[in-house]
């Protein structure tokens, strides 16, 4: 193995991959470097759906759109399935439809349609038996399985040129060096994407962005016997992504779900629906805060998100497969950061689970600024 390399990504989730992969785009030579064996942390406990519609307007919306059209490049070139594509946000209640109508007035509502009831059965019979009052459609998101698709990834830039050092911890990040526990490791430009790990290197640049973690309830349902037409998403949904929360209509909305499902609001719930190439379905989620969020998962949460299920979808949940958590880094006030806490090191964060979504902007962002050329942050 080389000594010296162009750049040194620490960390092998989509965010490291994504880096490693600007950097291949550019000619540099690239080292991956990670502590464990494989991909084992967000990146592949998510829905694997690359969210568009209802992301924060600005620059996130903006990274979100350029990292769909990122993964449509190299998804047949790793062997990556889009399983399918496309969004449904179903809305039961008036005050829902109206955040949804003003949502399509916005430059982020471009491509997608909003069905009222009628419209929706008969083009969508799959999603009508909760009998919404309103389906906004939207053909801009992809789904691929998170599993696979980040090894792919990996698999692909390793065969273009990529170099990994996995099982390898780094002690040390500075002055061109990156000392870890196989040796030390020469590097042009040095680029620390940490996940969830907020004390190992630059503690202090993580801690002043008030970063912690989040835990969230993940479930695979056995397959229903037909395709979904898109992934689902519900009114809950509406308070959880800043593209219909922070609209003024949205304020309505609160006061109806805090009354109507205070539980659901009190655990951070919100329904995404997906579905593998299998036929089974990944549903989730919840949200819980913490330094360390403890590792179990209270059956009562579960019983919330299948509730939701149940009632935006109008049948019984299928049975349960597998159950899992996930954990992402967050932070109040923004979805990303990229900071400079040494000379050619940049340490770079999403801090909103939208790591699948927005990655590969992210990452054209990163060697932009390193080869100062504009970049927005």
């Amino acid at each position: 193995m080389a000594l010296s390399f162009d750049m040194v990504v620490v960390g092998a989730g989509i965010l490291g991959l994504a880096h490693a992969l600007a950097a291949r785009r550019r000619g540099l030579s690239c080292l991956v470097l990670d502590r464990d064996a494989q991909a084992n942390g967000a990146s592949v406990r998510n829905f694997g759906f690359v969210t568009v519609t209802g992301q924060g307007a600005g620059d996130t919306w903006r990274r979100a759109l350029r990292s769909r059209d990122v993964w449509e490049e190299v998804a047949a070139r790793a062997g990556i399935e889009v399983v399918h594509a496309g969004l449904a946000m179903l809305a039961r209640r008036p005050e829902s439809v109206a955040v949804l109508e003003a949502f399509l007035t916005t430059p982020m509502g471009a491509g997608c349609t909003l069905l009222d009831g009628v419209e929706a059965a008969r083009r969508f019979p799959e999603l009508a038996r909760g009998a919404p009052l309103g389906l906004l459609h939207s053909p801009h998101e992809r789904r691929v399985e998170s599993r696979t698709a980040v090894p792919l990834l990996a698999a692909m830039l390793e065969r273009e040129g990529t170099t990994f050092l996995r099982q390898t911890a780094v002690l040390g990040v500075g002055g061109g060096v990156v000392e870890t526990t196989a040796g030390r490791i020469r590097a042009g430009t040095i680029v620390v994407c940490p996940g969830d790990d907020l004390l190992t290197l630059f503690p202090e640049a993580i801690a002043a962005r008030q970063v912690t973690r989040c835990k969230l309830h993940m479930l695979r349902l056995a397959d229903p016997g037909f395709r979904l037409p898109a992934a689902v998403m519900s009114d809950l949904g509406l308070l959880r992504y800043r593209g219909y929360s922070e609209l003024p209509e949205a304020a309505a909305l609160r006061p109806v779900l805090a009354r109507e499902q205070a539980a659901q609001l009190a655990h951070g719930i919100h329904l995404i629906v997906v579905q593998s190439a299998d036929g089974s379905l990944v549903v989730g989620d919840s949200h819980h805060y913490g330094a360390t969020p403890d590792p179990f998962q209270p059956e009562a949460v579960d019983r919330l998100i299948l509730d939701e299920f149940r009632a935006a979808l109008g049948f019984e949940p299928p049975p349960v497969l597998e159950r899992w958590t996930g954990i992402y880094s967050s932070a109040p006030g923004h979805d990303m950061f990229r900071a400079a806490p040494a000379p050619g090191v940049l340490l770079v964060m999403i801090t909103s689970g939208t790591g699948a979504s927005t990655s590969f902007a992210i990452a054209e962002e990163t060697l932009a600024e390193f080869h100062g050329e504009s970049a927005s942050c």
